[in-house]
């Protein structure tokens, strides 16, 4: 018993190579669906850092310090200014940890001051104080004086270096910060209200009125980014063997559905072949598929094999009764010939024995042909060999269009003219011509005679094997059956054709042609 392998059959190989195709296929686009959502998320929240660390550091900029910062939404932004040193300056207020490091908020926030040098303690403060009243005072003087009576300082002036807070922004002003354009993103965690998570930070520097450069690291949360990315891997996880169990399913079904004609087909060979009836066809399906194709073909091949053996078969019996009849007379002959040596013909016995060796040549060649022999690759001149086969023959006329050259089997195509001669010098009564000419890329051999010629109904069925137009003339003549079905084997082995018409006097026309061969003859 033969035991069939894994995945031998063809249904189990497409199934397993489709699964495994949209596998990968699925595998890569969710991966590729996943980093896409994960970058889009990560991306919002590095710009909702950015814009919270920004919207503190404008306000550091602009020397508003202390309590009067104002601070981002406090649980999805928090935020915490550091000086140089890396120390807290300011924090929102329920921020307590960031990355595992707690925050230490400090009890006062001093606020930058409004001049050019730094200070320190409870004097900076009050100067801080007083230097920021004076400068509201001038600021309103200003505006009293310009305000209404077309001043130099007017509107224009004050909205070119201005912000959206109303304060001049002007670089020339000492009183106004500066807020770096280079920020840097990183991922980590906080604190806040005693609950930690994972944020996206966005640290800038700003420099503020006092000429003190602080570093703003404000978060967004990440929440909705790890919430986003689980659910698509939870969708992934669950649709994914989903989606490969259908697409096995689908495509051992229809794999199924599609070999089914084909395992029809199987069965039907296999029974011809235990039963040898060539006589029996394959099922072919309605479709126009591949499998409807092999099926046509499978039954055009069983045609053919058919025939073949039909004609073998034929053949055989043919040969056995053409071999019997010169063989059944052959030996009364010689019976005779033996009890009573007076009654001993011997030219009938020489007759019989020349027709059995012809017969056996013609089988011999036969059996060469159809297994398949090929012709020479020598240069033949056709009309030098027509000459030379005609010379000898009463009644033969040949008419030679020039030098004539093929490739192929000089004895072959000697014995198609011969037998050709043989055929007409049968039924001619007085004449035989032989055409040899050129006609473009074929050389062409017309054997005419003046005959009473073939009937149309049956011009193909003479180059059959062992038929006879008139059996009795035919074999009393010594023909064999054979001579134009050799013929046409042989032309059709050349490259050629072999027809049969009606001769311009009438009698029969037989026309051979084959590829002419470039150039003249050697």
């Amino acid at each position: 018993m033969i035991r069939r392998r894994p995945f031998a059959s063809v249904r189990a190989r497409a199934t397993l190579a489709a699964t495994c195709v949209v596998a990968v296929a699925l595998l890569a686009a969710g991966t590729a669906l996943v980093l896409s959502l994960r970058a889009n998320l990560v991306g919002q929240a590095d710009t909702q850092a950015e814009s919270a660390a920004r919207r503190v550091a404008s306000q550091l900029a602009a020397g508003i310090g202390g309590d009067r910062l104002d601070w981002p939404d406090e649980e999805d932004h928090p935020v915490r200014v550091e000086d140089e040193r890396g120390r807290t300056v300011a924090a929102s207020e329920g921020l307590r940890a960031v990355d595992g490091g707690p925050v230490r908020h400090p009890r006062t926030s001093p606020a930058p001051a409004p001049t050019g040098r730094a200070t320190s303690g409870r004097a900076s403060e009050d100067s801080a104080d007083r230097e920021e009243s004076d400068d509201r005072d001038d600021r309103d003087d200003s505006e009293d004086r310009g305000g209404g009576h077309g001043g130099r300082h007017g509107g224009e002036d004050r909205d070119e270096g201005s912000g959206g807070d109303g304060k001049d922004h002007d670089d020339d002003d000492p009183a106004v910060g500066e807020i770096s354009d280079d920020v840097t993103f990183t991922a980590g965690t906080a604190t806040v209200d005693d609950e930690t998570h994972d944020y996206r930070f966005a640290a800038l520097e700003v420099t503020t009125p006092a000429d003190v450069t602080l570093t703003v690291r404000a978060g967004a949360p990440l929440a909705a980014e790890h919430a986003a990315v689980n659910t698509a891997l939870t969708t992934l996880s669950v649709g994914l063997p989903l989606l490969l169990l259908t697409v096995a399913g689908v495509t051992w079904l229809v794999t199924r559905r599609a070999l089914r004609p084909v395992e029809g087909i199987r069965a039907e060979m296999a029974a011809i072949t235990a039963s040898e009836d060539l006589a029996r066809r394959v099922p072919v399906p309605a479709t126009r598929d591949e499998v409807a194709r092999l099926a046509r073909t499978t039954n055009q091949t069983l045609a053919a094999l058919e025939k073949s053996v039909e004609r073998q078969r034929r053949f055989v019996a043919d040969a056995s009764h053409e071999l019997r009849s010169p063989l059944a007379s052959l030996r009364t002959q010689l019976e005779v010939g033996a009890a009573h040596p007076e009654l001993l013909d011997v030219d009938g016995a020489v007759e019989d024995t020349v027709r059995l060796q012809h017969l056996a040549a013609d089988l011999l060649l036969l059996a060469r042909l159809d297994a398949g022999e090929r012709p020479g690759e020598a240069l033949v001149p056709l009309d030098a060999l027509a000459r030379e086969v005609a010379r000898g023959r009463e009644h033969v006329v040949v008419e030679c269009a020039g030098e004539v050259a093929v490739a192929g089997s000089r004895g072959q195509l000697a014995r198609v003219l011969a037998n050709l001669l043989d055929n007409a010098g049968r039924h001619a009564h007085r004449r035989i011509t032989v055409s040899v000419r050129r006609e473009g890329e074929q050389a062409v051999v017309a054997v005419g005679d003046d005959g009473p010629g073939i009937p149309a109904e049956q011009r193909e069925r003479v180059f059959e094997r062992f038929v006879r137009l008139d059996d009795a003339r035919a074999r009393d003549d010594g023909g064999t059956g054979l001579g134009l079905a050799i013929a046409r084997d042989i032309a059709r082995r050349h490259g050629g054709t072999l027809t049969a018409a009606e001769a311009p006097g009438g009698g029969a026309l037989l026309t051979l042609r084959l590829p002419a061969a470039p150039g003249r003859r050697g």
